[in-house]
């Protein structure tokens, strides 16, 4: 029995399938449709990187805020420290007589004695008195050729405000010895008489070089915005703001600052505590931007200064900018990829219903159509491919949360131990103010050496290897990697072999190779109950090797193959690029070395990184 015949449509096949609904847009519609597509993606990219770039500027002013809160605490208390004993010294007898007989050679002698034992006594830098008209009769440093004894310093503040007020305060340059200094003056008085000055000049390099150690740009301003202490000796002596002429006038006549040279420290005058930064060009440098924020201190109207650098909020705000704009990309191509699909498996429902019988006919022309449209497939995989690869730099920032983390810490530590100390000198419980004092200064140190280590770690070096202590490499290392390693709860060993070798490389590319190798250790043992990483350094001849081993699964043979291929790697997806080990790897033949590897007999890979030796015309400077 013959099958019945199908009824099909009538007319020209060309004109029935160029009227058929669902055909390819046109030309000029996809560049619109893609012009639309990646316009919106900047646009989400350019919303994400204004909101990333407010919250990491907001985060920066906040870490920015508690330093300098505990900067001014630390100043203060070392302002304050010593306020007292110009007036107590004033107390003493054998000053009070000398000052009614300025002649007499005992009563000379017994004075500077006095003076003598109170500075060795006190840790300041001298101490001297003043008669009435303002000559020095007796001096700490009398035994010394600059001595203050026989100069007259009538025409310093700190003089006329003792007599007038009964406390004088200043900062300056020494007119005889050229070194700066905090005076503090107190009278001294008999019979409600002033007979004359004593006065106590305290050092401040410990305070310069504790800013010095905070990282970022520190400066402390006077009351006319002249720098006088920083971070970077260069900026001294240079103001805020335009000085007005009487305050220039007034410098000159109290030749407060010696004769140093007050020039601007940028090319305009600085606003402090914006919520911007600001392009500046400062003194010997080009224009960058700049993130200023500042704390009064003290009694005299001084002010702690930050230079921050936006440059890492930027950085940072770009790469999540990036990886939003990427993610929008990849969704409107799923979006466009599963409304194509859908659009095509319409046209093919409606073609098989309508053109049953025409199916041998058209095999050839749908098999071209299903090849496009494995085509279009395959090109939106790669594209979906390229995007997820591309959404993977945004790990590169998981390593600054824990540093974040690391110096949370410290900082909280900080406001506890200022907040004990100023309550503990309210109850006169000095020796407890004292060790509240210490605790500050090490955790500052301890702060100062995280933030350091990082920015050393993160700059950018010029291709010029030296002598690098392997100490000091793996000490850095291990403070970088510190946060994933107390996350792990593994313990890492490093052998005591290191001490006194060195190899010629280049400390930050040195640490980046140790640092990938001690993460992918702990990435390895990830889920261990008692993870450990054991680090080994020896002398090898000529070289020294220096091995990183882990306790993990090993490396499989069919992947110790591939493992410094760029792009490989055996992390699950969003959890590494597969370029550290390829990174690693070049850094170390440009120096002349190898970096292999190997599985442990009894279980574990281990790294082992072989360089050249340092010879003794490239002895390494100390860690």
């Amino acid at each position: 029995m013959s099958a019945p015949a199908l009824s099909l449509p009538t007319g020209d096949k060309t004109g029935y399938d160029a009227a058929m609904p669902g055909s390819s847009p046109s030309l000029s519609r996809v560049w619109l449709l893609t012009a639309a597509a990646a316009a919106s993606c900047l646009l989400v990219g350019l919303i994400a990187y204004r909101l990333l770039l407010g919250s990491y500027l907001a985060h920066e002013q906040q870490v920015a805020s508690q330093r300098l809160d505990a900067f001014a605490l630390s100043l203060e208390a070392t302002l304050n420290r010593h306020e007292s004993l110009p007036g107590l010294l004033a107390l003493e007898p054998s000053l009070a007589a000398l000052l009614r007989e300025p002649h007499d050679a005992q009563r000379i002698a017994a004075a500077n004695a006095y003076l003598e034992a109170a500075q060795q006594g006190a840790a300041v830098a001298a101490t001297y008195l003043i008669d009435a008209d303002g000559l020095t009769l007796a001096a700490s440093n009398w035994r010394q050729p600059r001595s203050f004894v026989g100069h007259n310093y009538a025409f310093r503040p700190y003089f006329t405000d003792a007599v007038a007020q009964g406390l004088g305060r200043f900062y300056g340059v020494g007119v005889t010895t050229g070194e700066p200094g905090y005076f503090l003056a107190a009278p001294v008085r008999s019979d409600g008489r002033v007979l004359g000055v004593v006065v106590l000049k305290v050092g401040l390099e410990a305070m310069e070089q504790a800013m010095a150690e905070a990282g970022d740009t520190l400066l402390l301003a006077d009351a006319d915005g002249i720098v006088f202490l920083s971070s970077q000796r260069r900026l001294r002596y240079r103001t805020l703001a335009p000085l007005p002429a009487a305050v220039s006038a007034r410098l000159a006549e109290t030749r407060q600052y010696g004769n140093q040279t007050i020039q601007p420290l940028a090319d305009r005058p600085l606003a402090l505590d914006g919520s911007a930064p600001q392009r500046l060009a400062l003194a010997g440098e080009p224009i960058r931007e700049l993130l200023l924020l500042s704390r009064p201190v003290g009694n005299l109207g001084w002010r702690v200064v930050q230079l921050g650098r936006p440059d890492e909020a930027r950085g940072a705000a770009f790469s999540g900018a990036m990886a939003a704009a990427l993610a929008a990309a990849f969704g409107l191509g799923v979006a466009a990829h599963l409304r194509h699909r859908r659009r095509r498996r319409e046209e093919l429902r409606r073609i098989h219903g309508e053109l049953e019988q025409r199916i041998a006919e058209r095999t050839a022309d749908l098999t071209g159509k299903v090849a496009e449209l494995q085509r279009t497939e395959a090109i939106l995989h790669e594209t979906r491919d390229a995007a997820v690869q591309a959404g993977k730099l945004a790990v590169l920032g998981q390593l600054s949360a824990g540093i974040s983390h690391e110096l949370n810490q410290p900082l909280a530590a900080l406001q506890t131990f200022a907040d004990n100390a100023s309550a503990l000198l309210a109850r006169g419980r000095h020796e407890e103010v004292a060790e509240n004092l210490q605790m500050i200064g090490e955790l500052i140190g301890r702060t100062g050496r995280i933030v350091r280590q990082l920015k050393t770690f993160a700059r950018k070096e010029a291709a010029t290897p030296q002598a690098v202590a392997v100490a000091a490499a793996i000490e850095h290392a291990l403070l970088l990697v510190e946060p994933r390693r107390r996350d792990s709860g593994a313990r890492i060993e490093v052998s005591q072999d290191a001490a006194g070798l060195s190899v010629v490389a280049e400390a930050g590319r040195l640490e980046q190779v140790l640092v990938n190798l001690m993460l992918n250790g702990l990435d390895a043992m990830q889920g261990q109950a008692a993870p450990s990483l054991e680090i080994a350094v020896a002398r090898a001849g000529d070289c020294v090797r220096l091995s990183v081993r882990d306790h993990g699964p090993g490396i499989a043979d069919e992947v110790r193959d591939h493992l410094f291929e760029p792009f490989y790697t055996t992390k699950p997806a969003g959890a590494g690029l597969g370029l550290g080990l390829a990174i690693s790897q070049a850094i170390v033949d440009s120096y002349g070395g190898t970096l292999r590897t190997e599985n442990a007999a009894d279980g574990g890979a281990v790294f082992v990184l072989t360089l050249p030796a340092a010879g003794d015309d490239h002895a390494a400077p100390d860690a």
